[in-house]
């Protein structure tokens, strides 16, 4: 009996590119710590399902220190996927892996604060009005944005965001609920990242370097090119990513 020998088949590997985030820490930590609680606070999943690297050059610290900084993280739902400008000695398999030769595409621009609100002014001799019934929690608020968004600005709301212009190369919309373009999408769309499968994506102009919905998504590379240039729409049917053209 001759033997048959079969070759297996090779595995694939293919490269890819990702935006990331990029923290900065500063001595001492607990401080810098509490910053970035108060800019998490200010938009509730800022950082959630964000890829972020932690660049530590020039810092004076030890393995212990760094270790202790990724776990504080992790506790906050910022998940390290790569440190930057460590020291051989400092990294090991506890911790994430040692990244280098990033791109740089601007600063992320930080969740603005609420305004503060004057208290309304009442007359002396006036009785206080009864408080108003609280409403209950509903639907997020959606965002409504006036101006083009530029390369290297991040938006994120946990509701539906609309933009009257375009999104720049470089430059990403991420809503819990869907989003409206009423420009050119020229960057990345993220709809539906909390959670929501019925989320939508809709453009004026369709030249988008990623789009997704509900963590289900295409590259420029896997868009239809007969979509390029045109009003389209983007959905999930199932845990197919759909698109069309929008009439």
């Amino acid at each position: 009996m001759t033997a048959v020998l079969t070759q297996p088949r090779p595995i694939r590997l293919k490269g890819r590119s990702y935006l990331a985030l990029t923290l900065t820490p500063e001595l001492p930590f607990e401080d810098w710590l509490v910053r970035l609680d108060d800019l998490a606070g200010r938009s509730a999943g800022f950082f959630l399902r964000r890829p972020v690297v932690l660049d530590i050059e020039g810092l004076d610290i030890d393995r212990t220190q760094l270790r202790d900084l990724v776990g504080k993280l992790g506790t906050r739902n910022v998940r390290i996927m790569g440190i930057e400008g460590a020291r051989p000695s400092l990294l090991g398999s506890d911790l994430p892996p040692a990244m280098s030769g990033g791109k740089a595409t601007g600063d992320i621009e930080e969740p603005a604060a609420a305004p503060a609100k004057e208290p309304p002014a009442v007359a002396e001799a006036a009785p206080m009005p009864a408080a108003p019934p609280v409403a209950a929690r509903g639907v997020p608020a959606s965002l409504i944005v006036s101006q083009p968004v530029r390369s290297g600005q991040s938006l994120f709301s946990e509701g539906d965001i609309t933009v009257i212009g375009s999104v720049a190369s470089g430059a990403e919309v991420i809503a819990g609920g869907s989003i409206h373009i009423y420009g050119t999408l020229r960057g990345r769309a993220m709809a539906g990242t909390l959670g929501n499968a019925e989320a939508r994506i809709f453009c004026r102009r369709m030249e988008a370097e990623m789009v997704a919905i509900d963590g289900f998504y295409k590259t420029a590379e896997d868009l239809e090119p007969g979509l390029r240039g045109k009003p389209v729409q983007f959905w999930l049917d199932g845990e197919t990513f759909s698109a069309g053209a929008l009439s």
